[in-house]
């Protein structure tokens, strides 16, 4: 049987939804432009080779991307997450070349996940990104963590914490390597299938595992803090500094890595402690990354920047009971109760071209259900054409809920439905 609905994981998002979107993407731009952050959009799909970096051991890479084969014979791959198309068009097109050193981006767009839907996890979600590129400095970690508080602040989230720990430099990874590696030798059997696989590749990552979460092995696991250079402590302890001069409470959280491998020194999450937020409680997380630019074959560049879903974003608003205006009033409905519709259209879109928005009827409805519509549509001001009047270059225009109307001339008419607005418009040319 033919299967019209959307596909498991999927979504489709309309009406007052959609304004929620509209106003977390407004409220995107406005800080990307304070914070003077250049967009960039990369490909939905990428070189597989992008993404699966090596013996990568994360199960975005191992377990998750949707990767296909072109016509060509291309491995393909949808892109999983922002930040490696972003490293990968950095270094194609040079932009390491700024004279200014640091370059900050933010992206907002799609990423594709094969794994389990949950409420704010599906298989396609949308990511707003912010990625502070060429230089390694602990004010650039605090600022990209304020960046995303500032944010979520602003949206009306304050039931939210900063968790943040160091995985260190190169030589402390290593070392921590073989202490884990001795560490669950002893039990590496008794961990699941992915542990194993992990254990080979990066134990680190069993850190992260969300099955053996309770196993005496992940319990009693040595921190890395045991084994950290003296430069990653100190660069550590900066960034925790720098946190607490910009007014930021933090808590480190010795177990947290995050789910990718490219990450280096400074990781960090902002969790919901809403009651209602259930199993899905990041609101976005990210990190550093010191190597990055180099697998792409570029200079040795450092960078630092977060992930926020915007789907697990507006299910952290709901948890706190954040609101919306997702009132759908237009301004202006010209109608007609004789035979002047082709009038009716060429006022409505008249009136359109001067930034008011408008509605006229378009289905032929009864004289009863055109006022139904007019009631439906929330509009404030009515403007009444007729033929004759259309001829003259005369409206008759009334508030709604208003018994009183007035004739106005066209030439007035502007002015006039400003006024019964009480507020301007922003007039364009279209």
């Amino acid at each position: 049987m033919t299967n019209f609905q959307s596909p498991r994981g999927t979504q489709d998002i309309f009406y007052e939804e959609n304004k929620k979107w509209e106003f977390l993407e407004q409220l995107i731009k406005d800080f990307a432009s304070v914070y003077h952050l250049k967009l960039i959009r990369t490909p939905v799909f990428e070189h597989t080779e992008v993404f699966k970096r090596g013996n990568d051991s994360s199960d975005v890479v191992n377990k998750e991307m949707y990767t296909f084969e072109d016509k060509g014979g291309r491995s393909l791959t949808l892109r999983p997450e922002g930040t490696a198309g972003l490293m990968r068009a950095y270094v194609e097109h040079k932009l390491y070349a700024d004279p200014e050193i640091v370059s900050k981006f933010y992206y907002v767009g799609p990423n594709f996940r094969y794994e389990r839907p949950q409420k704010g996890r599906m298989r396609i979600h949308h990511q707003f990104g912010v990625e502070y590129l060429g230089a390694k400095n602990p004010l650039m970690d605090a600022e990209v963590i304020y960046l995303g508080v500032s944010f979520i602040n602003q949206l009306g989230l304050t039931q939210c914490k900063v968790l943040i720990n160091t995985l260190g430099d190169e030589a402390s990874r290593l070392a921590y390597r073989e202490v884990l590696k001795d560490h669950f030798k002893d039990h590496v059997h008794e961990l699941c299938s992915d542990c194993q696989r992990r254990y080979e590749q990066n134990p680190l990552r069993i850190l992260d595992c969300k099955v053996d979460t309770q196993h005496p092995s992940l319990i009693s696991a040595p921190p890395l803090q045991s084994v950290l250079s003296n430069e990653s402590k100190a660069y550590f302890k900066a960034v925790c500094d720098q946190l607490t001069d910009l007014g930021i409470e933090w808590e480190v959280s010795d177990r947290l890595v995050r789910g990718l491998d490219y990450y280096s020194e400074t990781v960090f999450e902002v969790v919901s402690t809403s009651e209602n937020m259930g199993s899905q409680s990041t609101i976005f997380g990210g990190g550093r990354y010191d190597h990055l630019v180099e697998y792409f074959n570029g200079p040795s560049r450092s960078g630092v920047g977060f992930g926020m879903g915007i789907e697990r974003l507006l299910v952290a608003c709901e948890a706190e009971g954040v609101e919306f205006d997702v009132s759908d009033e237009v301004d202006v409905y010209v109608l007609s109760l004789s035979d002047a519709q082709s009038q009716v259209q060429q006022v409505a879109l008249w009136l359109r071209t001067q930034g008011f928005k408008v509605e006229y009827d378009l289905a032929n409805r009864s004289k009863n259900s055109l006022f139904k519509a007019v009631e439906r549509s929330k509009a404030r001001v009515l403007v009444f054409v007729t033929q004759e009047g259309f001829e003259t270059s005369i409206a008759n225009v009334k508030q709604a809920g208003s018994a009183t109307s007035k004739d106005v001339s066209f030439e007035a008419l502007i002015e006039h439905v400003d006024h019964l607005l009480s507020h301007g418009h922003e007039h364009c040319d279209h």
